[in-house]
């Protein structure tokens, strides 16, 4: 064994870098502590999981603004989910396993027709009874043929949001014309809903759905109601444009019909659905509101 004195060169050469390697593993101790701290504190913040895949409105280019925002100021985690490789794919979305662990799911769907094992993750999600929300064209999210085995699949919309089972039908889904808008008012009954806090009356450029007289299913709470400025049919009515309810499935939802990318300009349809996915994830609605964010996302049309 050699042994160096402690004057000896070698011996001071080792106390130097001793004094530099000791304080830099103390400092990268530190920092995996950190980190570890900092994963666990992330993990416990409730998981958006976002599910999009429509042919016109670019839900997949609106949602984004509001994860982020979500992310930012407010506390959650988020998965996006898009179809793949385009919006006008209709029979792949990856990624769905992230439904495993979402504490809440959010649709916005127009006519997907998915694959069984695709279908599954979404299936078990809901039968977990957990919440949901939902935007616009999940009123018809799929679209299989007749005699398909994922048939059932159509009614989306009346297994999960207490709406019309797809486009057209018995329930005579339709809309009041590409042409007109839609005058959005709170209804008088629920402006102390804490789902509606910040929320005004406001234009919506989305033309309004017809859902009456049918839809909502009864037990829903409707919490808007939209008016069609030059509709395109002249026994046009108005309707409800938000609601909350309870599914099939036991799990809370909230939905609405409005998702034009236009309206997500709209201060108020932004703190709406803020607020929304607060009340699904179990969180109290946000008293501060960090402000309104900035959207310009273009209609893309059919």
């Amino acid at each position: 064994m050699i042994l160096f004195k402690p004057s000896s060169p070698c011996m001071k050469l080792l106390r130097k870098y001793t004094s530099l390697i000791l304080p830099c593993f103390f400092l990268l101790c530190m920092l995996s502590s950190c980190a570890q701290s900092k994963k666990m504190a992330d993990s416990t913040k409730p998981l958006i999981v976002f599910v999009t895949g429509d042919h016109e409105y670019s839900g997949e280019a609106t949602l984004p603004f509001i994860a982020a925002e979500l992310e930012k100021n407010y506390g959650f985690r988020t998965k996006f989910l898009k179809a793949f490789p385009d919006q006008n794919a209709e029979e792949n979305i990856p990624g769905l396993e992230a439904l495993k662990e979402a504490d809440v799911a959010v649709f916005f769907l127009r006519w997907r027709r998915l694959p069984a094992d695709q279908i599954k993750f979404i299936e078990d999600y809901l039968k977990s009874g957990k919440p949901v929300v939902g935007f616009r064209t999940t009123t018809h999210a799929f679209n299989y043929p007749k005699g398909h085995a994922l048939e059932k699949w159509n009614s989306f919309g009346e297994l999960v949001f207490n709406a019309p089972p797809g486009w057209g039908g018995k329930a005579n889904h339709t809309h009041y014309g590409h042409k007109s808008t839609t005058e959005v008012s709170v209804i008088a009954t629920e402006e102390k809903n804490p789902l509606l806090t910040g929320v005004g009356n406001f234009s919506a450029k989305s033309w309004l759905y017809k859902v009456l007289p049918d839809y909502p299913d009864k037990g829903s709470k409707w919490l808007l109601m939209g008016h069609s400025i030059n509709p395109d049919k002249p026994d046009a009515v108005d309707n409800p444009v938000a609601w909350t309810g309870v599914n099939t499935y036991g799990g809370k939802f909230f939905m609405t019909t409005l998702g034009h990318p236009e309206d997500f300009s709209q201060e108020s349809f932004q703190r709406l659905i803020i607020n929304a996915i607060h009340w699904a994830g179990g969180k109290p609605v946000p008293k501060n509101w960090a402000g309104k964010l900035e959207i310009n996302v273009p209609y893309r049309g059919l």
